[in-house]
């Protein structure tokens, strides 16, 4: 195979934006459903008089459970990825999961203008972010797969595409909150965002297998197998060669004594040298054979997590620490100051200060790499980001039952999502560039197919949380 050194340019970082499009794809389907709560909840949570007062008719705790049918399937899919990449191909499971995700988020944005009954609204919704999922989840597996082919840069900006997804969100929601149309109105231009943003992240996938960069590393693993197919038929070619020319070389005895001995003579080196030296070819072929089987064979699931393992537990603390409070808790901090700002407030405060820096958290990790993969402290810090459950449930979380307010002020919430979103994202990133480095090549895709596992299981871990944390405050 032709050395790194050799690899073509990323002309005009083509390959790079590429990537960072498909990492933001990923992200979309969650993002879009997470900020736009308080539409769903809108239509969901309806208010009546009751002796005078208004109360909820139904609460549907929509927030825990858009999380939880966010996260389950993208663990359930998320391990059958690992059968599927095997059965069907990866234009198929990238592609396909992408048309399919666009056409939920049409369906999202056509039933913004359907009157429809609450009951019913909730239980297509909750298929609807099930199903999206479930393909989002597919399409994401893939996509670590694949970018894990590439230089470990690509996999920074990858995620860093995918931190940029709910800072896209967010301004998206607050765009349409900020607008003049009513509510009805910028629910569906707000929907239709993402199918646009989807449609984009489809034709880059499809633009990828055409730029020569892109081809010189997906094809790598090809491209050596084949070189060493041809190196060693080369090889055994010239030991066959060698016994035909010995047996060419040996003339044919007509006449004389003299003749035939020196015949008999040549003939007796010829298989001397058939016996001594062509074994010793074919037997170094056969084991250069064997060694390029075993160089090509991939270790298996269990052999790859003996490596990864600090690291697949770090990325699912990290998620189960984030998803237990964000945004099933944090969604409902109020402000200090109501007016104008309270409509902004969990727009800016919540969703957008999570995702810009949970974005910028995730970028930082192109130029730091901090604590090293090696070090102790790195899963020590990992693990001290539990201290973020308590510091926001006891901020201004309306309504509450159990725990006071002790942090009641609009700027202590946002100082303390700047350092959860932060932590969060460089954390969950250096995990994840982490992995590969641990692995032989060859185990880079397994490597990442099994943190793409540990990610989910984090995610739903936080996901199930949730409900009891809400509850306790």
């Amino acid at each position: 195979m032709t050395g790194r050194m050799d690899a073509p340019q990323d002309r005009a970082c083509l390959v790079g934006i590429i990537f960072f499009i498909l990492g933001l794809g990923t992200l979309l389907p969650w993002n879009f459903f997470m900020t736009a709560s308080m539409y769903f909840q809108g239509r969901l949570n309806t208010t009546e008089w009751s002796n005078g007062t208004v109360v909820v008719r139904k609460e549907y705790y929509f927030n825990n459970w858009m999380t939880l049918l966010s996260q389950l399937p993208l663990l359930l899919f998320t391990l059958l990825n690992s059968f599927l990449y095997q059965r069907i191909s990866e234009a198929m499971r990238i592609a396909g999961s992408l048309v399919f995700i666009l056409l939920l988020f049409m369906l999202t944005a056509v039933l913004v203008k359907v009157p429809m009954e609450e009951d019913r609204f909730f239980s297509i919704t909750m298929a609807t972010i099930w199903f999206i999922n479930s393909f989002g989840a597919v399409l994401q597996g893939s996509l670590f797969g694949l970018v894990g082919l590439l230089p470990l840069r690509y996999s920074a900006i990858f995620m860093s595409g995918q931190g940029l997804a709910g800072t896209f969100a967010a301004v998206a929601m607050l765009l349409a909150i900020a607008s003049d149309v009513d509510s009805e109105t910028a629910a569906l231009g707000y929907f239709i965002t993402p199918c646009v943003g989807t449609l984009a992240t489809l034709f880059s996938y499809l633009l990828l297998p055409r730029l020569e960069f892109a081809q010189f590393y997906l094809n790598r693993s090809s491209q050596y197998e084949a070189g060493t197919t041809d190196e060693l038929l080369k090889e055994t070619s010239a030991v066959e060669n060698s016994k035909l020319n010995g047996h060419a070389s040996c003339p044919v005895s007509n006449g004389g004594a003299g003749v035939g001995s020196a015949a008999e003579a040549e003939a007796e080196a010829v298989a001397e040298a058939e016996a001594g030296a062509s074994p010793d070819g074919a037997k170094q072929a056969f084991l250069s054979l064997e060694q390029a089987e075993s160089a090509n064979t991939k270790s298996s699931v269990k052999e790859v997590f003996k490596k990864v393992w600090v690291m697949a537990f770090c990325v699912t603390f990290v998620f189960t620490v984030t998803l237990s409070v964000f945004p099933a808790v944090t969604v409902d901090v109020k402000t200090l100051f109501p007016g104008k700002w309270e409509r902004f407030f969990i727009s800016v405060c919540c969703f957008l200060m999570f995702n810009i820096n949970d974005w910028l958290g995730r970028t930082v990790t192109t130029w730091i790499q901090w604590p090293r993969k090696d070090s102790l402290l790195f899963p020590a810090l990992v693990v001290s980001r539990v201290v973020f459950i308590p510091l926001l449930m006891l901020c201004n979380v309306q309504s509450r039952s159990f725990l006071p307010v002790y942090f009641p002020h609009d700027a202590v919430f946002a100082v303390i999502m700047v350092f959860f979103s932060l932590s969060s994202g460089y954390f969950v990133c250096l995990s994840m560039s982490y992995a590969p480095q641990l692995v032989e090549p060859k185990d880079a895709e397994t490597a990442g197919a099994l943190m793409t596992f540990f990610l989910a299981l984090g995610l739903s871990i936080g996901a199930a949380l949730s409900f009891a944390l809400r509850a306790l405050v």
